[in-house]
């Protein structure tokens, strides 16, 4: 609630109760200097404080908290280095069209413009990322400063805010009132287009959806399955938006990723129309723009987003609907089915090409196979398991084996950023406690974050990482061996003892080297209660 009539304060202290007023419950950071009368209003506020060990391990935390909740993820962090070391998460908040506030403590401003010690142009350094770049530089700005970072935050296409935060504003006393609380705008379907849409299935023969995007939440999930039953649709994800529609679902035709299904390629290059949910359609699921062509897809194309600037940027629909997921999907869900369907039998059909496609792993060189692990982990892990991961080429073998079942059971960023899978596995544990959290990373890919495996100790989480250690940069060898066979260069890595990693920390390790240990380990490793790795030794081609 707004204060009609504030008491003084300092300005650090009424930004932290603006975040208390917007539903702020928790943050992730790296203290510093430049920002202290923040972290001392944070005594006492509720806000919960998560430290990492880097800003960019913080930066992933606040946009793993964003993607699941759709409320602005909050990271606070230091100027200069720590700024640069939090682009990362911009970057990722970016593509994936998440929520997030980045908070920068700067310079005083009477140095700014100075070359001063750590200064930083944020215009310049995030300019051409973030939705807005502001500076809190007036104390009695703060409350509207706040609010409109948090406004532009989740308005049309979510992304990234950056506010600066000079040190010597946060000191001065203020008496400006609060603002009340942002509420997301979300843009609904008009009846007219919600019309055409269904006219364009009375007419369709070959129907399938492509389900994306970000700020879906359990009604819309459960609305657009409703949807999908009632018209007998084939649905498939984006890439790694698995978890936007149940895998057990009889219409879920499966994951447009890496190494995605011949099947269902096919299934989508012969439709006649395609209805394109909430996402973007970008270069990966797109399969590198070669499922369609563009900017004319040359099929009845059915384009809802919740950014009408978003819409038409890549691909000319054929309807145009500007609606958020929690609008959109209430709605098709009233539609009325036509009567006679062109397409019956096509959504179990589609479904029967993902079973198959994932049923059972191929044999693989080594002793380990990969695939077979993540079989056994479907069937072992509750539908409200989290797996949180980064980047490389194990993710292939995550994305076709597993089955993702609940709503955020799979946290990781389409813009496939390494690194990703320790500080979003914190994330989803701090969030949710009482589920099961796992970190699925490869060897390069889980050293660049590796540092937060003290911060899984440091407030007692009980989180699985796995490391599928081949000694290489797999995904990039990959690539040049294609490219230029047998000559790879600069992806070779020599790895520590994973194991020991973990228990210098104070956690669990353990070691397979063979498929048929890894339950074991595992069981162990969930038993431990403390934060575990288990390092799984690959071969190079796995």
């Amino acid at each position: 609630m707004a204060l009609s009539n504030a008491s003084q304060r300092p300005v650090g202290r009424a930004l932290v109760d603006q975040l208390t007023i917007h539903g702020v419950r928790r943050i992730a950071c790296v203290p510093g200097e430049s920002y202290l009368p923040v972290l001392d209003a944070l005594i006492g506020s509720g806000v919960e404080v998560t430290v990492c060990r880097h800003e960019g391990g913080a930066a992933m935390i606040a946009d793993a908290w964003a993607r699941a909740t759709g409320e602005p993820g909050i990271c606070f962090v230091t100027r200069g280095p720590g700024a640069a070391n939090a682009f990362i998460g911009v970057h990722i908040a970016q593509q994936d069209s998440n929520p997030l506030i980045l908070f920068v403590g700067q310079v005083d401003s009477g140095l700014v413009g100075r070359d001063a010690w750590q200064e930083i142009d944020l215009g310049q350094a995030f300019g051409g990322l973030a939705k807005a770049v502001m500076t809190l530089d007036q104390p009695d700005r703060v409350a509207e400063i706040v609010s409109r970072a948090f406004h532009l935050a989740v308005s049309g296409r979510p992304g990234p805010v950056v506010v600066g935060l000079p040190s010597d504003v946060l000191a001065l006393p203020t008496t400006a009132a609060d603002a009340p609380r942002a509420i997301a705008v979300e843009a609904g379907p008009d009846p007219e287009r919600m019309s055409a849409l269904a006219a364009m299935l009375e007419k369709a023969r070959r129907p399938v959806a492509i389900v994306g995007g970000s700020r879906w939440d359990e009604p819309s999930r459960a609305a657009l399955h409703r949807f999908a039953e009632r018209f007998e649709l084939p649905v498939a994800t984006s890439y790694r938006r698995g978890s936007l529609f149940d895998a057990d679902h009889p219409s879920y035709a499966g994951d447009l990723g890496i190494g995605a299904n011949p099947r269902l390629v096919a299934r989508i290059r012969a439709a006649d129309l395609v209805l394109l949910l909430g996402g973007r359609l970008g270069e990966i699921a797109a399969q590198r723009y070669s499922l369609l062509p563009f900017p004319d897809p040359g099929v009845a194309l059915v384009h809802a987003h919740p950014d009408p600037d978003e819409i038409g940027r890549l691909y000319r629909p054929t309807l145009a609907i500007p609606a958020s997921p929690r609008r959109l999907a209430p709605a098709l869900a009233t539609l009325k089915p036509p009567a006679k369907r062109a397409w019956a039998g096509a959504a179990a059909e589609a479904h029967q090409d993902y079973l198959d496609w994932t049923q059972a792993a191929p044999p693989r060189p080594g002793t380990v196979n990969l695939g077979e692990i993540f079989v056994w982990l479907r069937e072992q892990l509750s539908g409200d398991a989290i797996i949180c991961n980064g980047a490389g080429a194990y993710a292939a073998y995550l994305h076709r084996f597993y089955r993702f079942r609940g709503l955020n059971a799979h946290i990781a960023p389409a813009s496939a950023s390494m690194g990703y899978g320790p500080p979003a596995a914190i994330a989803m544990k701090r969030l949710h406690p009482d589920r099961q959290v796992l970190c699925v990373g490869g060897d390069g890919d889980f050293l660049m974050n590796g540092q937060e495996f003290a911060t899984m100790i440091q407030y007692e989480l009980p989180i699985i990482a796995i490391v599928l250690d081949n000694g290489s940069y797999g995904s990039i060898r990959a690539a040049q061996e294609r490219q230029y066979p047998g000559r790879p260069i600069a992806t070779d890595l020599r790895n520590p003892d994973f194991c020991a990693y973990a228990r210098a920390f104070g956690g669990f390790g353990a070691t397979v080297e063979r498929t048929e240990d890894f339950a074991e380990a595992f069981r162990a490793a969930d038993a431990s209660r403390v934060a575990a790795l288990i390092h799984v030794k690959l071969d190079v081609e796995f």
